[in-house]
């Protein structure tokens, strides 16, 4: 697990954090965490515990800097983590998902690509949430052919009519490039589970 004082020159250095009211006490113990560690760090708010906030006014300006790449990596917090969650991923080229267990953590970076790690301020203590943190902030994708196979299709996702999410990815560029690395063509279908 990486020093929780210092960052790794491995380790993005540039980080967005937000929150509404109910993940305000775990983004100000996190805020602190971070920089003490080194990061800079950039707020999307709430910066005072406001019970009549909502979430998507803090973690949507966060979802769209990470996607720009204006921040390397995002925390978003709302009270259980799933609304910060679901709203994070209505932006394109945002990979966010709600982590309470540090293999999540490490792997959705390693194989998923995640770019935003959500918390539930209402659910989840403030070392376990600084300890995944740091473990989702030192993970680095594997850029293995099958995590990329499968980013581009949730890219081709992201692209198709009637997506919900807002925007073109950064990725989507390279999404038939990939494509024809990996050999996914037009002629599969999006269905899963089979």
């Amino acid at each position: 697990m990486p020093d929780p004082l210092t960052a790794s020159p491995e380790t993005p250095e540039r980080v967005g954090i937000a929150s509404d009211h109910g993940g305000y006490e775990l983004r100000e113990y996190l805020l602190r965490m971070l920089r003490e560690a080194g990061h800079e760090v950039i707020e999307f708010g709430d910066r005072q515990p406001n019970l009549d906030d909502d979430y998507p006014d803090f973690v949507v300006p966060l979802a769209r800097a990470v996607a720009s790449g204006k921040v390397e990596r995002g925390v978003g917090i709302c009270g259980s983590g799933v609304g910060a969650s679901v709203c994070a991923n209505k932006v394109a080229g945002v990979r966010a998902c709600l982590i309470h267990v540090n293999f999540s953590a490490h792997q959705g970076v390693e194989d998923d690509d995640l770019n935003l790690i959500c918390f539930g301020g209402l659910v989840i203590g403030h070392a376990l949430a600084w300890e995944l943190t740091q473990t989702f902030l030192a993970a680095k994708f594997t850029g293995a052919e099958r995590h990329r196979r499968r980013l581009a299709k949730m890219a081709a996702l992201c692209a198709a009519p009637g997506s919900r999410a807002e925007g073109t990815p950064p990725s989507l560029q390279q999404a038939a490039v990939i494509k024809a690395e990996v050999g996914w063509g037009e002629e599969e279908n999006l269905t899963y589970g089979r």
